[in-house]
C-alpha cells in the first residue's frame, strides 16, 4: 500500500470519530473511568508497598511499661532489657515525650481537655540484632517485671499487606469489568459508523478492496478515541492523587509517594492500554463484515 493511500485511510478514521462525536465521547468516558481506576489502584498499592518496607526496615518494637510506674523502676527495667542478648538498643520514651510527639501530629485542640492528666504510658524504643529470633525475645520480655504490653510495627507491616492484597483483587475484578464494558461501547461507536458506511463499505468489497484497506479506518478509529481517553486520564489522575493525597497526609501523617516521580510511567501504561482497547475494539467490530461480499452487507 502507498504512503498516501495509508493516509487517507487514516485521515478517515479520524473523520469517524468525529462522524460520531456523540457515541465517541460516551467511550471515552468510559474508558476514562476504566483507566482512573486502575491508575488509583496502582498507586495505592504502590504507597502501601513503600509504607510496609519502611515499617519492616524499622526493626523497632515498643514496650510499654505499667501505668504508676516510678522513674528508678523504669530505669530498672530499661537496665534488664539491654541484658537479653538480641536486644541491641533500648531507648526510654516518656509519657511525656509520646504527649508531645501526639499533639506535634495531631494539633494541641485535640488534647486540650486533657489538661494535666496523662493517659499514655512510658515505654522503651527496643531493637534486635536478629529478627528470626523475634518470639523468643518477646518472651523474654514479657517476663520481666513492670512490662505491661508489647507493640511491633510487624503486625502493622503485616495488616497493611493484608489489605493491600486485597485492594489488588477488588481492583483486578472492577477493571476487568470496565475493560469488558470499554470494549463493548466503543465497538458499538465502531458499528455505528460502519452501518453509516455500509454502502462505500459495499463498493469496496464489490471492486475488490483488501479486508485490511477496509478494516485500518475503524481500527484508527478506535485507537483515537483510547489515545484520547488515556490522556484525559492521566491529567485527571494527577489532579485526583494530588488533591486526596494531600488530605490523608495532613490527616494521619504519612509520607505519600510523589504522583510526579511516576507520571511518565503512568501515562505509557495507559497510552498503551487505550491504544489496545480500541484497536481491538475496531478489529472485532468490522470482522463479521469482512466475512460478507458485495449485496450481503446490504443486507441484499
Amino acid at each position: 500500500m502507498r504512503i498516501s493511500g495509508f493516509g487517507y485511510l487514516i485521515k478517515e478514521g479520524f473523520k469517524n470519530v468525529w462522524n460520531n462525536r456523540i457515541m465517541s465521547i460516551a467511550s471515552v468516558c468510559v474508558l476514562i473511568s476504566c483507566l482512573i481506576l486502575t491508575g488509583s489502584a496502582v498507586l495505592f498499592s504502590m504507597n502501601v508497598a513503600s509504607l510496609v518496607e519502611s515499617v519492616s526496615d524499622s526493626n523497632e518494637t515498643t514496650v510499654y511499661l505499667k501505668d504508676g510506674l516510678s522513674k528508678v523502676e523504669a530505669v530498672y527495667v530499661g537496665r534488664d532489657l539491654k541484658k537479653i542478648k538480641n536486644i541491641t538498643d533500648a531507648q526510654y520514651f516518656s509519657k511525656e515525650e509520646a504527649l508531645e510527639d501526639y499533639k506535634s501530629q495531631l494539633g494541641e485542640e485535640v488534647f486540650e481537655n486533657l489538661k494535666d492528666d496523662n493517659p499514655l504510658p512510658d515505654a522503651y524504643k527496643v531493637t534486635m540484632a536478629d529478627l528470626s529470633k523475634y518470639n523468643e525475645t518477646v518472651e523474654k520480655i514479657k517476663a520481666l517485671d513492670g512490662v505491661d504490653e508489647i507493640r511491633s510495627q510487624k503486625e502493622l507491616a503485616r495488616k497493611l499487606s493484608s489489605i493491600n492484597s486485597l485492594v489488588q483483587t477488588l481492583s483486578f475484578w472492577v477493571v476487568l469489568a470496565l475493560g469488558v464494558i470499554s470494549l463493548f461501547i466503543i465497538s458499538n461507536t465502531i458499528r455505528a459508523t460502519m452501518y453509516s458506511r455500509r454502502f462505500e463499505i459495499s463498493i469496496m468489497k464489490s471492486v475488490g478492496a483488501t479486508n485490511a484497506f477496509v478494516r485500518i479506518p475503524f481500527v484508527v478509529e478506535g485507537m483515537v478515541i483510547g489515545l484520547i481517553a488515556s490522556l484525559l486520564s492521566t491529567l485527571a489522575l494527577v489532579f485526583l492523587y494530588d488533591g486526596i493525597m494531600n488530605i490523608v497526609s495532613n490527616l494521619i501523617h504519612i509520607a505519600v509517594m510523589p504522583i510526579m516521580s511516576v507520571i511518565w510511567y503512568v501515562a505509557l501504561i495507559f497510552v498503551a492500554a487505550g491504544i489496545l482497547i480500541g484497536a481491538l475494539s475496531g478489529f472485532i467490530s468490522i470482522r463479521k463484515y469482512l466475512k460478507k461480499e458485495g449485496n450481503e452487507i446490504l443486507g441484499w
